[in-house]
């Protein structure tokens, strides 16, 4: 084994032959890692697809880009000016090269011609004399151009294949394709490139006392995570086939699970040990493979990560608003960053990462905390928070059911067991959107010390 790695976890049990609880929880970090590994697995499999360039930004790409032409193409001027044929004075030809148009005839010594950036340069010319270094001369008779400087052969010529020959590649598969990526595309001459298909993944949400509309009453409460996941697995880079309703039905639940044509499969609630928690029981009728079965992280310890069956995956998400919200970052956003080859962020010189909002879904950086937060005594703890001058400040109303913290967060700060002090550095996980500094208005304070025996679920 290499020194620093990881030792090769067990081969995971059927569902039908582990128990659940607390005290089978995966660690937090050898829970992501694990979902990262499920994905890789099910993404070698899995073709790419071919996409018009202006369907691919911020996907990655699935090959290496390689230049299907010279770049440039053709030796061009790089100013507007005068392309010249040995030295000079030149005699000035009345016609003008232009980009876009066919090239002028081919200069011999002693002559030049008005010349565009961008245009072909004229076989036999030695050089481009930008207009400010030349003046022309005299009114009668030939024209005659005079440098005003000292002339170099080559200059201000962009010579054939200066940036790349055919063949070369650019960019290594699994780049990131930014705007950048897909300009250098399309100069390459790429019509479309090819990217990972997105994931297929459905979103079964689970419970009677859900409502999709009103008011909450008579013990029933708005679905919260209908409306929100999907989104959230749309910016994961997932295509999101459905978000279904499914009820306290462990026979709905299980023809829904085993009929689904998602590659990843997320369910809301029902994870646990409860009489209507139905998604363990519906894995081992389904005879799946778990390979989470509950994370030492808080909120969200319920959590599971199963294998349906070759390329297909389940990840149950607890019922609770902010502890989905663990769910997501813990276990669907790494295993759906293997299935899109999305590339892990690159560590500055030194491996310390840059205090600022981290850009791409579930990438860790780091940050100090400006103020200490209390943990748990045994298991990771997840607290949404804000940038603040180049510190992170955890934000009050970050309880498991709450949603007003994270609302306003740009980012998950990941605190160890035991808590952390200020001033400490700690992981931040980002949040897979834009996101901006918040107004002061943002309440960026940590919560009292909560009572022995305090709900982190």
């Amino acid at each position: 084994m290499t020194p620093g790695q990881p030792a090769t976890p067990p081969a995971p049990a059927p569902a039908s032959e582990r128990g659940h609880g607390h005290h089978r929880a995966t660690p937090w970090p050898e829970a992501r890692a694990l979902a990262a590994r499920a994905g890789a697995g099910a993404a070698a499999d899995r073709p790419p697809v071919r996409v018009p360039l202006g369907q691919a930004l911020g996907r990655t790409l699935a090959e290496p880009l390689r230049a299907l032409t010279d770049l440039p193409s053709f030796d061009s001027s790089a100013m507007d000016g005068w392309a010249v044929a040995g030295p000079g004075p030149w005699t000035v030809r009345e016609e003008s090269v232009l980009a876009g148009h066919s090239g002028a005839a081919a200069l011999a010594s002693g002559e030049a011609v008005r010349i565009a950036t961008g245009a072909r340069v004229p076989a036999g010319a030695t050089a481009v004399v930008r207009t400010e270094h030349s003046r022309t001369g005299p009114v009668a008779g030939p024209v005659l151009l005079h440098p005003l400087r000292e002339v170099v052969p080559g200059q201000d010529i962009r010579p054939r294949g200066q940036e790349c020959r055919t063949g070369d590649e650019l960019l290594p598969a699994g780049s990131l394709v930014g705007p950048a990526v897909l300009g250098l595309a399309a100069a390459a001459g790429y019509d479309e490139i090819a990217v990972p298909a997105r994931p297929r993944v459905e979103v079964l949400v689970l419970g009677d006392e859900l409502l999709t509309a009103g008011l909450p009453r008579e013990g029933l409460i708005r679905d919260a995570l209908g409306p929100m996941l999907g989104p959230w697995l749309t910016a994961l880079g997932a295509e999101v086939l459905a978000t279904r309703r499914i009820g306290d039905d462990a026979e709905a639940l299980y023809e829904a699970v085993t009929t689904s044509a998602a590659e990843l499969v997320v369910t809301t609630g029902g994870t646990a040990a409860g009489p209507v928690d139905h998604v363990h029981r519906v894995l081992d009728k389904a005879g799946a493979t778990l390979l989470v079965d509950g994370v030492k992280v808080r909120p969200g310890h319920p959590m599971l990560l199963a294998r349906l069956d070759a390329g297909r995956h389940l990840v149950g998400l607890p019922g609770n608003p902010l502890a989905a919200v663990s769910g997501l970052l813990t276990l669907a956003a790494p295993l759906l960053a293997a299935l899109t080859t999305r590339p892990s962020a690159p560590t500055p010189p030194g491996g310390t990462a840059p205090p600022s909002p981290p850009t791409a879904p579930g990438e860790p950086l780091a940050a100090p905390l400006r103020d200490g937060v209390q943990g748990h005594p045994h298991d990771t703890r997840l607290v949404p928070v804000v940038h603040r001058d180049g510190l992170v400040m955890p934000l009050h109303y970050n309880g498991p059911a709450m949603l007003r913290g994270i609302a306003a967060a740009d980012a998950m700060a990941v605190v160890p067991p035991g808590g952390a002090e200020p001033g400490r550095r700690v992981e931040l996980l980002a949040l897979p959107w834009p996101t901006e500094p918040q107004a002061a208005t943002a309440t960026p304070v940590s919560p009292p010390a909560p009572a022995q025996g305090a709900c982190f679920t």
